[in-house]
């Protein structure tokens, strides 16, 4: 009996973004009684991570802000990186690769895959999930075994731009929760955090400084379990 190529895609797709819906749930938050103050905290990810955009005040800083002085959060973003080891700018490569494992973090906030939507990186778009898995293990095999956040990425405003697009984002955000799932990872969901629109998203890909905000709210939301101001 002949299968059918498309359907089978489909139903894989289909799969995965059930099992992203399974996935997805409230995590527990950051138990301070087991951490020794200020609990380190590892941002990692691309440019909207590092600030670009966002006039002084990227989410890390603003969440910095959010957290008090019982936490440290150090920003270990690189414009233009990639999760695909195979991507034009890998963020494997960089040196805040190599310093977010050496800070030792408690906690490890990941956001990438935005840059791997690119018509150049997404050629490789069947290695998203293992080469995020291995990223993942390479922070879980640190001595301070870290509690692993992953991110949904922000969205993408109408067309985008730099070749970054929501179309590519929306079939990643699945696979992105099935990993989460696989690893036994939480995550947080920055896509849902901004509104998707230039108020936020001026040049419709990097969040201002109102959108980092809204970031670092969401994100200090899910490690406290609190809603903050």
């Amino acid at each position: 009996m002949k299968t059918n190529p498309t359907k089978t895609k489909l139903i894989t797709f289909i799969s995965l973004i059930l099992s992203g819906i399974v996935a997805f749930a409230a995590p527990a938050p950051i138990d301070v009684s087991h951490y020794t103050a200020p609990i380190r905290v590892a941002c990692v990810g691309d440019s909207i991570t590092a600030g670009a955009g966002a006039e002084g005040k990227p989410y890390p800083k603003q969440l910095q802000a959010l957290l008090g002085d019982k936490w440290l959060v150090n920003n270990y973003g690189v414009g233009g990186r990639t999760l695909l080891k195979k991507g034009d700018h890998p963020y494997w490569i960089e040196k805040n690769f190599t310093f977010a494992h050496d800070f030792k973090p408690d906690v490890v906030i990941i956001m990438l895959g935005t840059n791997d939507t690119k018509a150049q990186n997404w050629v490789h778009e069947d290695e998203l999930s293992a080469d995020y898995k291995d990223l993942i293990e390479s922070f879980k095999n640190l001595d301070s075994k870290p509690r692993i956040f992953i991110c949904r990425p922000c969205p993408v405003v109408g067309a985008g731009k730099y070749g970054i697009n929501e179309a590519n984002l929306d079939i990643e955000i699945p696979v992105i929760d099935k990993v989460a799932a696989d690893e036994g990872v939480d995550e947080i969901d920055m896509h849902a955090a901004l509104p998707g629109n230039t108020a936020t998203q001026p040049d419709t890909v990097h969040p201002n400084a109102a959108g980092s905000a809204l970031m670092a709210q969401a994100a200090a939301n899910v490690l406290t379990g609190k809603t903050t101001p």
